[in-house]
């Protein structure tokens, strides 16, 4: 089930997608809704995420490919952006891969998770982005599990 069975959910449907051929494969890739894109406080494009981390642009590509990173067209140019509280210092935020897959595996769309992510929960309390900076991950990850429940 593409939702995780919560109520009021769809899922996405091809008009929700633009096509992207910027590195030579054809995919789908989120646009992402101005609701979604106001929660996160800031982003950075795949080239910054690259430079501290220290790596070259197509390494933060296949983050992205593999589902440790997950990125979203914005801006004028509708380039790619990943959410800037997911890289801590030079490298990715402890936890946040482990995360993503449990919300992935639960049905989660992108816009989902950065809704999930960055929607403070005062009984962690703060986001749960914010927790996993916090390397408080263990809850994180237990509320994402229990939303398969």
């Amino acid at each position: 089930m593409a939702c995780g069975g919560r109520a009021g959910c769809r899922r996405p449907e091809l008009s929700d997608f633009r096509l992207s051929v910027r590195d030579g494969r054809l995919g789908c890739v989120t646009e992402i809704d101005p609701k979604i894109d106001a929660l996160v406080p800031a982003w950075l494009t795949l080239p910054d995420i690259a430079e501290r981390l220290g790596v070259e642009v197509t390494r933060v590509r296949q983050l992205v490919k593999e589902g440790q990173l997950i990125a979203v067209r914005r801006g004028e140019n509708r380039a790619l952006h990943v959410p800037a509280d997911f890289i801590d210092g030079n490298k990715v935020v402890k936890g946040l891969s482990g995360t993503l897959t449990l919300l992935r595996d639960d049905g989660f769309t992108v816009e989902e998770m950065l809704e999930w992510l960055f929607t403070p929960d005062p009984t962690l309390p703060g986001s749960p982005a914010q927790a996993l900076r916090e390397n408080r991950g263990t809850e994180v990850k237990r509320r994402a599990q229990a939303l398969a429940v």
